[in-house]
């Protein structure tokens, strides 16, 4: 098929992630207050969108705590920068099994909750748009199972709905589209929906075009997609989905570097894709324009 190039694009910074990078990096933020900082100067550099996970402020490890929701929330918004904030709900869904002739029970570092615990700081906090990881799949470690099952997904995705937050679907494979369209067939997510594409994450769809391609194939024409390539294709993948039509995505989640040897702050990342958007001919969109494009309400502080 004949490709599309998006004249206009919004970019989202993913900020921090859920991954073991805070030994990595020193610029991967820890506190909610270096993980607002960091979404703020973000917003300014062009980012739209600002997806945010939580972690203890100490160890950095990923955390699920409610206060630690709520203040990175109230951070962003009392600062005033305009900027849509998407939370991560899709923590929570974790089973590390037992070695392989006793996989069960699943071994310390199984994190396996409810649908409205999983949900609970997105009733909390109210962001415009939250994450929906739209499958189960096997998740780069060799026993850890990132686990969403149809029916926790149909729960999860009705409560959303309910609270009026966007479901940003994540898909990390085409089966992984297959189920979010039944989900809208069957009510439980409006259309059209908004679907990131997740490319390169070990065990779901490989980084390579044709690949990609075949995903985004699988995205109704209705229905907006970003994409990111981890690691050293990030970049790659911000020319790749504004030529397929899509928008992107950038940060420390799927990327620490700037250059060989240089470490990136979330900014520069930022800043770097929407110099490779503006040369391929595109705008960035504002969070004004992005809202209109996908109804989204802003939210005020409390």
């Amino acid at each position: 098929m004949p490709l599309t190039m998006s004249k206009d694009v919004f970019i989202t910074c993913a900020v921090t992630g859920s991954g073991g990078s805070q030994d990595r990096s020193h610029h991967v933020p820890r506190s909610p207050e270096q993980i607002a900082d960091s979404a703020i100067a973000a917003a300014k550099a062009g980012a739209a969108v600002v997806h945010c996970h939580v972690r203890d402020p100490e160890t950095g490890v990923p955390s699920r705590r409610l206060d630690l929701y709520r203040e990175v929330t109230e951070r962003i918004r009392e600062s005033e920068t305009d900027v849509i904030l998407n939370l991560t709900a899709g923590m929570g869904g974790d089973i590390i099994f037992g070695p392989t002739e006793r996989p069960m029970p699943p071994i310390e570092g199984t994190d396996m909750i409810g649908a409205s615990e999983r949900v609970q700081h997105i009733a909390e906090c109210l962001p415009e748009i939250c994450t929906l990881d739209c499958g189960t799949m096997n998740f780069a470690e060799a026993d850890y199972v990132m686990t969403n099952t149809p029916g926790m997904l149909t729960a999860m995705g009705q409560m959303m709905t309910h609270l009026g937050v966007k479901p940003e679907i994540e898909a990390f494979d085409t089966g992984h589209l297959w189920y979010a369209k039944q989900l809208v067939k069957d009510g439980v997510l409006d259309s059209p929906a908004l679907v990131q594409l997740c490319m390169g994450v070990p065990w779901g769809a490989p980084d390579d075009l044709n690949t990609f391609m075949a995903m985004v194939n699988n995205v109704p024409d209705d229905w907006t997609f970003s994409a990111f390539g981890l690691g050293r294709n990030q970049m790659a993948y911000v020319a790749a989905s504004v030529l397929a039509g899509g928008h992107v995505r950038v940060g420390l989640e799927d990327n620490l570097w700037l250059d060989k040897g240089v470490l990136a702050e979330n900014w520069q990342l930022v800043e770097r894709a929407g110099t490779i958007i503006e040369n391929m001919g595109a705008r960035l969109m504002t969070p004004a324009q992005v809202r209109e494009k996908l109804g989204l309400t802003k939210r005020a502080p409390k």
